[in-house]
C-alpha cells in the first residue's frame, strides 16, 4: 500500500439511466382492419450499483474516473414488444467504504462485506405503451406514457479500513515498529516525526492458527482537531475498530497527561470513540528495569489495562497479544452496528458584494418545457 497510491476519499458524479418511452403503435396486418393498439412498454433505465470487493484496498481506481453514467432504456415498439433495459453500471469499492451525499452531507449507505451490492441510484422506469390505455370508450389511444427521468447525484466515498485494533499515539511512539514485529507488514520506519503518512494494516497471528487485524494510523499531536500536524483526517480509519491501543513511550515526561491529550483529540473528532475499549502500551521499555516499571505504575492512568512492551527486545509482546485477544472476544466489545454521522460540507466562500441577489439576472431558458397535460390521468401516481 504505497503512500502515493493510497486514496481514501474521492468525490464522483453519478447519473442513472432514463426510462424508455412507451410506444403508440397500432397493429397493422393484411386482412385485419383496425387492429387496435399494440404499443409495447419502454425499457428500464440503468442503475448505479456499488459492490464490495476484497481485491481493492483503496479508491485510487475512482480518482481519475469521477463520472459514472448508466445507459438509457430504449423505447417500446409494435406487437407489444418491450424496449431494451439500459446498461447498469457497477462500481467496485473496497470493503469499509461509506457513501455520503456531496451536497447535504447525509449518510447514504455503507459497504462492509465482499459481494455486497447496493443500488445507489435507481434507473427510471420505462413508460407504458398505448396498449395499456385501451378502454371500451377509447379503443384507439394515441398516447403512451413517457419514461421516468434520470437521477443525478454527486456523492463522496470515504474508506474506513476494517480492523480489530487501532493504534493511537504521538509521532515516533513506536506504532509502526510494533506493527512490523507482530505482523508481516512492512511500514516505513525512521527516526523523524510523521514517518507514517497513510494507514497500514497487518494481520497478527495468534495461537491455534487464529489472528486479528491491526491498523496503524499516522501520529496525532495536541491541537490536531484544529488542523495541526496531519489533523484528524485519518482517524476515520479507527472508527470501526473494537479496541484502541494507546501507545506512549517510556521516556515521556508525563504519561497521564499525554494519554489525556490523545483521548481529548479522539473525543473532539468523534465522541463515540471515547466509549471504545482502551488498552495502554508503554513502549520502548527495554531501557527500564523492574524497579523503574513499578515506580511508573503509580503514575499511570487509572481504570485502563496497561502493558510494558519493547518491540526491539520482545518484552511484553506476547502479553499484549493475549490481552488484545481476550478483549476482542468479549461480547461488549463486538461492533454490531455503526452509526455514521452526517459529513460536514463546507460552503464555498463568496463575496456578498459581487453576488447580490437583486443584481443577478436569471438567464432565459431556451429549452421549452414539455407539455405534460396530455398525460393527465396516465401518470405514475395512478399506477
Amino acid at each position: 500500500m504505497a503512500g502515493s497510491n493510497f486514496v481514501d476519499y474521492v468525490k464522483i458524479y453519478c447519473r442513472s439511466g432514463r426510462g424508455g418511452p412507451g410506444s403508440t403503435h397500432f397493429h397493422r396486418e393484411k386482412f385485419i382492419a383496425k387492429g387496435g393498439p399494440d404499443g409495447g412498454d419502454g425499457g428500464r433505465g440503468g442503475h448505479i450499483i456499488l459492490r464490495g470487493n476484497n481485491n481493492y484496498w483503496t479508491l485510487i481506481h475512482l480518482k481519475y474516473a469521477r463520472h459514472v453514467y448508466a445507459g438509457d432504456g430504449e423505447s417500446g415498439s409494435g406487437s407489444r414488444s418491450f424496449g431494451k433495459d439500459g446498461e447498469d453500471r457497477t462500481i467496485d469499492v473496497p470493503c469499509g467504504t461509506v457513501v455520503y451525499d456531496a451536497e447535504t452531507g447525509d449518510f447514504l449507505c455503507d459497504i462492509t462485506d465482499h459481494g455486497q451490492e447496493v443500488i445507489l441510484l435507481k434507473g427510471g422506469r420505462g413508460g407504458l405503451g398505448n396498449w395499456h390505455f385501451r378502454t371500451p370508450t377509447n379503443q384507439t389511444p394515441r398516447y403512451a406514457q413517457p419514461g421516468e427521468p434520470r437521477i443525478e447525484k454527486a456523492v463522496v466515498l470515504q474508506l474506513k479500513v476494517l480492523a480489530d485494533v487501532g493504534l493511537v499515539g504521538f509521532p515516533n511512539a513506536g506504532k509502526s515498529t510494533l506493527l512490523s514485529v507482530v505482523s508481516a507488514a512492512k511500514p516505513e520506519i525512521a527516526d523523524y516525526p510523521f514517518t507514517t503518512l497513510v494507514p497500514n494494516l497487518g494481520i497478527v497471528p495468534y495461537r491455534d492458527n487464529r489472528s486479528f487485524v491491526m491498523a496503524d494510523i499516522p501520529g496525532i499531536i495536541e491541537g490536531a482537531s484544529e488542523g495541526k500536524g496531519l489533523g484528524l483526517r485519518f482517524l476515520r480509519h479507527i472508527e470501526r475498530n473494537s479496541i484502541l491501543l494507546f501507545m506512549i513511550p517510556a521516556d515521556s515526561t508525563d504519561i497521564k497527561k499525554d494519554f489525556g491529550i490523545l483521548l481529548n483529540e479522539l473525543q473532539t473528532y468523534n465522541p463515540e470513540l471515547a466509549g471504545k475499549q482502551k488498552i495502554l502500551a508503554i513502549t520502548k521499555c527495554d531501557m527500564l528495569d523492574e524497579v523503574m516499571m513499578e515506580q511508573m505504575k503509580k503514575e499511570l492512568p487509572e481504570g485502563i489495562a496497561t502493558v510494558f512492551i519493547s518491540s526491539v527486545s520482545g518484552l511484553g509482546i506476547q502479553q499484549l497479544k493475549d490481552l488484545i485477544w481476550e478483549e476482542l472476544n468479549k461480547e461488549v466489545n463486538q461492533i454490531v452496528d455503526m452509526v455514521h454521522r452526517p459529513m460536514v460540507i463546507e460552503a464555498p466562500e463568496t463575496d456578498e458584494e459581487e453576488w447580490d441577489d437583486e443584481e443577478v439576472e436569471e438567464e432565459p431558458d431556451d429549452e421549452e418545457e414539455e407539455d405534460i397535460s396530455r398525460y393527465k390521468g396516465i401518470g405514475w401516481d395512478d399506477l
